[in-house]
């Protein structure tokens, strides 16, 4: 058998070489993780029927926190519907949608803050059907009202 080429050893050996360095090399350093958006609202209610609900009140999650009276349940309630390909439930009902002429009651509610990133500023009354829907949609960060 004849002795091996040092040229065909060298370049199977270079080879081997970059094949393991290739599987041991360690990842590439890891990017700081970006902290998660912590998602801040304000809600201002006026003549829900309860005294104890109407005021403004602060609603942190991710983590809780705020004087919101339900913290943990409206915070769920949001993450709940907010999902890829779902309507924003804080987005106005639409101009022309036909809604029952059914009065929720005098009950008013202001939103404003930040919700998954994005800015946030809404007015909820429950003056037909549709607005008393989109109310009720929201419940636990709106309350639950009194005629």
């Amino acid at each position: 058998m004849p002795a091996p080429r040092p040229r065909r050893t060298a370049v199977r050996a270079a080879a081997a070489l970059a094949a393991l360095a290739a599987v041991h090399t360690p990842a590439a350093p890891a990017q700081a993780a970006v902290p998660p958006v912590r998602d801040h609202l304000t809600v201002t209610v006026h003549d829900s029927g309860r005294p104890v609900h109407d005021g403004r009140f602060d609603l942190f999650c991710h983590p809780t926190a705020g004087n919101h009276p339900r913290p943990e349940a409206a915070c769920r309630r949001l993450d709940a519907l907010t999902s890829w390909g779902r309507p924003d439930p804080f987005a106005p009902v639409p101009p022309g949608r036909m809604c029952t002429t059914v009065y929720g009651g005098p009950a008013t509610a202001h939103v404003t803050g930040t919700w998954g990133g994005r800015p946030v500023n809404a007015d909820f009354s429950r003056s037909d059907g549709c607005r008393t829907q989109r109310w009720n949609n929201l419940v636990p960060l709106l309350p639950r009202t009194r005629l």
